[in-house]
Formats: C-alpha cells, structure tokens, sequence
C-alpha cells in the first residue's frame, strides 16, 4: 500500500511494472542490463474511491491514455530499485494533484491610486512613443 492521503492508499496489486532498457548514453552496460521501469496504471480497475476515479481521469496528461490507463516511463537512475520508486513516487504525486481542491478565487477592485499610477504609466509611455516619430524640418 502506498500512503497518497489522509485515509487514502494506492493497492500495490494495482500496479503493473514492465522492466525495459534504458535509452540514451550508458555505455555497453546499457544494452544489456533492463533498468528503466514502466509502470501502468489502470484507474478504473484499480482500488481508489469513485470520486477519485473520476478526479484522475479528468485530468488532461500525455500520460493518460483514453481508456484510463496511466503509463509512467522511469530511467532516471541506473538502478532498477530506484526508476521503480521514482515512478511510484510520480504516481503518487500525479494522485494528489488530481484530487487537490482549489481554493475559489474572490474577486476584488483594484484600489483607486493603483488605477491612477496604471493611466500614469500610459500616458508617459504614449509620450515615448510620440516622440520617437519623424522629425519635423524647419
């Protein structure tokens, strides 16, 4: 089980790990060795709450696939133990986002002197710029 809130855990049988190589620079070592880790997600089958379910899917995330599949890619480390963590430790993160509640924003005037200061600062700047036209001859 992996703590993503309060009272809310991500069942580890829910977790799919693909152990592949490695791209990028590594020597001979890395054609070889299988370090990089995908981790897929299924969030429709897994264990999470409905409510949650529905907060994940509704995120827009190259990640997601349409059927409600996340797929995280981990190669950062040359250990396997490690891109599997970190891949966790993203889903997890990826969890949390998606059922964090924003606070609704309250609008509010904008105060008299900085309205002021805002026509100020036009007026200098259209004055800039007038004076950077043509030069009249005499």
């Amino acid at each position: 089980m992996f703590h993503v809130q309060d009272s809310l855990y991500i069942d580890e049988r829910d977790l799919t790990f693909t152990m592949i190589r490695a791209q990028g620079a590594g020597g001979q070592n890395v054609n070889k060795v299988s370090s990089a880790v995908h981790l897929r997600f299924d969030v429709r089958a897994s264990s999470l709450p409905p409510e949650v379910q529905e907060a994940l899917c509704a995120v827009s995330d190259h990640r997601m696939s349409k059927d409600g599949v996340i797929v995280i890619k981990s190669q950062s480390f040359r250990s396997q133990e490690k891109n599997r963590a970190e891949a966790i430790e993203r889903l997890v993160a990826m969890v949390r986002s998606a059922i964090q509640v924003d606070k609704p924003r309250r609008a509010t005037k904008p105060t008299r002197s900085s309205q002021r200061r805002r026509v100020q600062r036009k007026v200098l700047h259209g004055e800039v710029k007038r004076l950077r036209g043509r030069v009249q001859g005499d």
